[in-house]
Protein backbone atom coordinates (compact mmCIF):
# COMPACT_ATOMS: atom_id res chain seq x y z
CA UNK A 1 0.00 0.00 0.00
CA UNK A 2 1.35 3.44 -0.98
CA UNK A 3 1.97 5.43 2.22
CA UNK A 4 4.50 8.00 1.02
CA UNK A 5 2.93 9.75 -1.97
CA UNK A 6 -0.56 11.05 -1.24
CA UNK A 7 -1.05 14.06 -3.53
CA UNK A 8 -1.22 14.44 -7.28
CA UNK A 9 -0.64 17.76 -9.04
CA UNK A 10 -2.34 18.53 -12.36
CA UNK A 11 -0.87 21.50 -14.27
CA UNK A 12 -3.94 22.59 -16.22
CA UNK A 13 -3.44 26.24 -17.09
CA UNK A 14 -2.27 25.92 -20.72
CA UNK A 15 -4.19 27.36 -23.65
CA UNK A 16 -4.50 24.20 -25.77
CA UNK A 17 -3.73 26.15 -28.93
CA UNK A 18 -3.42 23.02 -31.09
CA UNK A 19 -7.16 22.45 -30.58
CA UNK A 20 -8.41 25.93 -31.41
CA UNK A 21 -11.16 26.92 -31.91
CA UNK A 22 -12.52 24.07 -29.68
CA UNK A 23 -10.38 25.25 -26.76
CA UNK A 24 -11.25 28.93 -27.09
CA UNK A 25 -13.86 28.61 -24.32
CA UNK A 26 -13.36 24.98 -23.23
CA UNK A 27 -10.28 23.83 -21.28
CA UNK A 28 -8.29 21.27 -23.30
CA UNK A 29 -8.31 19.07 -20.18
CA UNK A 30 -12.10 18.85 -20.55
CA UNK A 31 -12.02 17.54 -24.12
CA UNK A 32 -13.76 14.15 -24.01
CA UNK A 33 -12.32 10.83 -25.12
CA UNK A 34 -15.63 9.00 -25.56
CA UNK A 35 -17.76 10.24 -22.63
CA UNK A 36 -15.01 11.22 -20.17
CA UNK A 37 -12.85 14.35 -20.16
CA UNK A 38 -9.08 13.88 -20.31
CA UNK A 39 -8.52 15.14 -16.79
CA UNK A 40 -10.92 12.55 -15.34
CA UNK A 41 -8.82 9.74 -16.83
CA UNK A 42 -5.80 11.26 -15.07
CA UNK A 43 -7.62 11.59 -11.73
CA UNK A 44 -8.80 7.98 -11.96
CA UNK A 45 -5.22 6.85 -12.65
CA UNK A 46 -4.03 8.74 -9.56
CA UNK A 47 -6.86 7.29 -7.47
CA UNK A 48 -5.96 3.77 -8.59
CA UNK A 49 -2.39 4.45 -7.37
CA UNK A 50 -3.68 5.34 -3.89
CA UNK A 51 -3.59 9.14 -4.27
CA UNK A 52 -6.74 10.84 -3.00
CA UNK A 53 -5.72 14.51 -2.83
CA UNK A 54 -5.84 16.20 -6.24
CA UNK A 55 -4.15 19.59 -6.56
CA UNK A 56 -5.04 21.38 -9.79
CA UNK A 57 -3.22 24.43 -11.18
CA UNK A 58 -5.69 26.23 -13.43
CA UNK A 59 -5.85 29.55 -15.25
CA UNK A 60 -8.41 31.96 -16.63
CA UNK A 61 -11.32 30.30 -18.39
CA UNK A 62 -10.79 26.93 -16.70
CA UNK A 63 -13.70 26.96 -14.27
CA UNK A 64 -15.32 24.01 -16.07
CA UNK A 65 -12.70 21.75 -14.42
CA UNK A 66 -13.86 22.80 -10.94
CA UNK A 67 -17.49 22.38 -11.94
CA UNK A 68 -16.84 18.90 -13.32
CA UNK A 69 -15.46 17.64 -9.99
CA UNK A 70 -18.42 19.03 -8.07
CA UNK A 71 -22.02 17.96 -7.56
CA UNK A 72 -24.51 19.38 -10.07
CA UNK A 73 -27.73 19.39 -8.04
CA UNK A 74 -29.95 20.52 -10.90
CA UNK A 75 -28.66 17.84 -13.29
CA UNK A 76 -28.75 15.13 -10.60
CA UNK A 77 -32.31 16.05 -9.72
CA UNK A 78 -33.37 16.01 -13.39
CA UNK A 79 -32.12 12.48 -14.08
CA UNK A 80 -32.72 10.93 -10.65
CA UNK A 81 -34.75 7.74 -10.95
CA UNK A 82 -34.47 7.70 -14.77
CA UNK A 83 -32.59 5.33 -17.06
CA UNK A 84 -29.88 8.02 -17.41
CA UNK A 85 -28.91 8.14 -13.74
CA UNK A 86 -26.15 5.52 -14.16
CA UNK A 87 -24.19 7.89 -16.42
CA UNK A 88 -23.12 9.86 -13.35
CA UNK A 89 -22.11 6.86 -11.22
CA UNK A 90 -18.45 6.96 -12.21
CA UNK A 91 -17.87 10.68 -11.64
CA UNK A 92 -19.85 10.54 -8.37
CA UNK A 93 -17.44 7.85 -7.17
CA UNK A 94 -14.44 10.03 -8.04
CA UNK A 95 -15.92 13.08 -6.26
CA UNK A 96 -16.69 11.01 -3.15
CA UNK A 97 -13.21 9.47 -2.86
CA UNK A 98 -11.06 12.51 -3.67
CA UNK A 99 -10.34 15.91 -2.20
CA UNK A 100 -9.81 18.64 -4.82
CA UNK A 101 -7.96 21.90 -4.30
CA UNK A 102 -7.17 24.61 -6.85
CA UNK A 103 -4.79 27.47 -7.43
CA UNK A 104 -4.14 29.65 -10.47
CA UNK A 105 -1.10 30.17 -12.62
CA UNK A 106 -1.43 33.89 -13.40
CA UNK A 107 1.18 33.93 -16.19
CA UNK A 108 2.11 31.14 -18.59
CA UNK A 109 5.81 30.65 -17.81
CA UNK A 110 6.21 26.94 -18.53
CA UNK A 111 5.65 23.59 -16.83
CA UNK A 112 8.29 24.22 -14.17
CA UNK A 113 6.54 27.44 -13.16
CA UNK A 114 3.14 25.70 -13.13
CA UNK A 115 4.51 23.05 -10.76
CA UNK A 116 6.00 25.76 -8.55
CA UNK A 117 2.56 27.45 -8.42
CA UNK A 118 1.26 24.20 -6.91
CA UNK A 119 3.64 24.35 -3.91
CA UNK A 120 0.98 25.95 -1.71
CA UNK A 121 -1.30 22.93 -2.34
CA UNK A 122 1.41 20.28 -1.96
CA UNK A 123 3.55 21.38 0.98
CA UNK A 124 6.72 19.60 2.06
CA UNK A 125 6.11 16.06 0.81
CA UNK A 126 6.71 13.92 -2.29
CA UNK A 127 3.98 14.20 -4.91
CA UNK A 128 2.93 12.93 -8.33
CA UNK A 129 2.41 15.10 -11.41
CA UNK A 130 0.05 14.15 -14.24
CA UNK A 131 -0.21 16.01 -17.54
CA UNK A 132 -3.75 15.15 -18.54
CA UNK A 133 -3.14 15.37 -22.29
CA UNK A 134 -0.80 12.37 -22.03
CA UNK A 135 -3.49 9.71 -21.75
CA UNK A 136 -2.15 6.34 -20.58
CA UNK A 137 -3.71 2.90 -20.35
CA UNK A 138 -2.51 -0.48 -19.17
CA UNK A 139 -4.31 -3.79 -18.69
CA UNK A 140 -2.90 -4.15 -15.18
CA UNK A 141 -1.47 -1.38 -12.99
CA UNK A 142 -1.66 2.15 -14.32
CA UNK A 143 1.50 4.15 -15.00
CA UNK A 144 1.39 6.08 -11.70
CA UNK A 145 0.89 2.88 -9.68
CA UNK A 146 3.97 1.41 -11.40
CA UNK A 147 5.98 4.56 -10.70
CA UNK A 148 5.04 4.55 -7.01
CA UNK A 149 6.56 1.08 -6.72
CA UNK A 150 9.78 2.46 -8.21
CA UNK A 151 9.65 5.44 -5.83
CA UNK A 152 9.22 3.14 -2.81
CA UNK A 153 12.50 1.48 -3.80
CA UNK A 154 14.65 4.49 -4.71
CA UNK A 155 13.05 7.37 -2.72
CA UNK A 156 13.97 10.05 -5.27
CA UNK A 157 12.32 11.82 -8.21
CA UNK A 158 10.96 9.47 -10.90
CA UNK A 159 10.16 10.35 -14.53
CA UNK A 160 8.22 8.12 -16.91
CA UNK A 161 9.92 7.53 -20.26
CA UNK A 162 9.22 5.83 -23.56
CA UNK A 163 11.25 5.39 -26.71
CA UNK A 164 10.21 7.75 -29.49
CA UNK A 165 11.38 8.03 -33.11
CA UNK A 166 14.66 9.97 -33.17
CA UNK A 167 13.15 12.61 -35.45
CA UNK A 168 10.61 13.44 -32.67
CA UNK A 169 13.10 14.25 -29.90
CA UNK A 170 12.54 17.98 -30.43
CA UNK A 171 9.06 17.57 -28.89
CA UNK A 172 10.21 16.14 -25.54
CA UNK A 173 12.62 16.27 -22.66
CA UNK A 174 15.14 13.49 -23.41
CA UNK A 175 17.22 11.57 -20.88
CA UNK A 176 20.54 9.75 -20.83
CA UNK A 177 21.59 7.41 -18.06
CA UNK A 178 22.74 4.02 -16.89
CA UNK A 179 20.28 1.12 -16.84
CA UNK A 180 20.41 -0.18 -13.25
CA UNK A 181 17.66 -2.75 -13.63
CA UNK A 182 15.35 -3.76 -16.45
CA UNK A 183 13.65 -0.58 -17.74
CA UNK A 184 15.01 1.54 -14.86
CA UNK A 185 17.73 4.15 -15.48
CA UNK A 186 19.70 6.41 -13.15
CA UNK A 187 19.62 9.68 -15.07
CA UNK A 188 22.91 11.43 -15.81
CA UNK A 189 21.67 13.99 -18.34
CA UNK A 190 18.43 15.57 -19.52
CA UNK A 191 17.93 17.87 -22.49
CA UNK A 192 14.76 19.83 -23.23
CA UNK A 193 13.51 19.37 -26.83
CA UNK A 194 16.87 18.65 -28.48
CA UNK A 195 17.30 18.52 -32.24
CA UNK A 196 17.63 14.87 -33.33
CA UNK A 197 21.35 15.36 -34.07
CA UNK A 198 21.92 16.63 -30.49
CA UNK A 199 19.68 14.14 -28.63
CA UNK A 200 21.61 11.94 -26.17
CA UNK A 201 19.10 9.06 -26.69
CA UNK A 202 15.58 8.54 -28.01
CA UNK A 203 14.17 8.03 -24.48
CA UNK A 204 11.62 10.78 -23.95
CA UNK A 205 9.98 11.96 -20.75
CA UNK A 206 6.18 11.80 -20.88
CA UNK A 207 3.64 13.53 -18.65
CA UNK A 208 4.06 11.47 -15.47
CA UNK A 209 6.42 12.40 -12.63
CA UNK A 210 6.95 11.70 -8.96
CA UNK A 211 8.88 14.61 -7.44
CA UNK A 212 10.54 15.12 -4.09
CA UNK A 213 9.68 18.42 -2.38
CA UNK A 214 13.17 19.91 -2.75
CA UNK A 215 12.18 20.45 -6.40
CA UNK A 216 10.36 23.64 -5.31
CA UNK A 217 13.53 25.31 -4.02
CA UNK A 218 15.35 24.28 -7.19
CA UNK A 219 12.54 25.67 -9.38
CA UNK A 220 12.68 28.98 -7.50
CA UNK A 221 16.33 29.32 -8.58
CA UNK A 222 15.85 27.97 -12.12
CA UNK A 223 16.31 30.56 -14.86
CA UNK A 224 14.05 30.62 -17.89
CA UNK A 225 15.35 28.18 -20.50
CA UNK A 226 14.06 26.89 -23.85
CA UNK A 227 11.25 29.12 -25.16
CA UNK A 228 11.75 31.62 -22.34
CA UNK A 229 9.98 29.26 -19.94
CA UNK A 230 10.96 27.70 -16.62
CA UNK A 231 11.50 24.07 -17.58
CA UNK A 232 10.98 21.19 -15.16
CA UNK A 233 13.72 19.38 -17.12
CA UNK A 234 16.29 21.99 -16.01
CA UNK A 235 15.27 21.60 -12.36
CA UNK A 236 15.35 17.81 -12.56
CA UNK A 237 18.84 18.00 -14.06
CA UNK A 238 20.00 19.63 -10.82
CA UNK A 239 18.69 16.61 -8.90
CA UNK A 240 20.19 14.23 -11.47
CA UNK A 241 23.67 15.68 -10.85
CA UNK A 242 23.37 14.16 -7.37
CA UNK A 243 22.06 10.84 -8.69
CA UNK A 244 18.55 11.69 -7.46
CA UNK A 245 16.48 11.09 -10.61
CA UNK A 246 15.31 7.71 -11.88
CA UNK A 247 13.74 7.22 -15.32
CA UNK A 248 11.26 4.38 -15.63
CA UNK A 249 10.20 2.78 -18.91
CA UNK A 250 6.56 2.12 -18.07
CA UNK A 251 4.27 -0.70 -19.20
CA UNK A 252 1.25 0.43 -21.17
CA UNK A 253 0.08 2.61 -24.03
CA UNK A 254 0.33 6.38 -24.12
CA UNK A 255 -1.52 8.77 -26.39
CA UNK A 256 -0.47 12.38 -26.98
CA UNK A 257 -3.92 13.92 -26.75
CA UNK A 258 -2.40 17.37 -27.07
CA UNK A 259 -2.22 16.58 -30.80
CA UNK A 260 -5.21 15.90 -33.05
CA UNK A 261 -3.67 12.64 -34.34
CA UNK A 262 -3.06 11.33 -30.82
CA UNK A 263 -6.54 12.39 -29.71
CA UNK A 264 -8.16 10.49 -32.59
CA UNK A 265 -5.96 7.42 -31.90
CA UNK A 266 -7.00 7.48 -28.23
CA UNK A 267 -10.68 7.79 -29.11
CA UNK A 268 -10.48 4.82 -31.49
CA UNK A 269 -8.49 2.74 -28.98
CA UNK A 270 -10.90 3.34 -26.06
CA UNK A 271 -13.92 2.81 -28.30
CA UNK A 272 -12.61 -0.60 -29.35
CA UNK A 273 -11.70 -1.40 -25.74
CA UNK A 274 -15.20 -0.53 -24.57
CA UNK A 275 -16.69 -2.72 -27.29
CA UNK A 276 -14.42 -5.59 -26.22
CA UNK A 277 -12.54 -5.71 -29.54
Amino acid sequence: MNKNVKKCLFPAAGYGTRFLPATKATPKEMLPVLTKPLIQYGVEEALEAGLETMAIVTGRGKRAIEDHFDISYELENQIKGTSKEHYLTQIRGVITKCTFSYTRQIEMKGLGHAILCGETLIGDEPFAVVLADDLCDNKKDGVLAQMIEVYEKYKCSIVAIEEVPLEDTNKYGVIAGEEIENGVYRVSDMVEKPDPKDAPTNMAIIGRYILTPDIFDILRDTKAGKGGEIQITDALLEQAKNGKVIAYKFNGKRFDCGSVDGFVDATNYFYKKEKGE
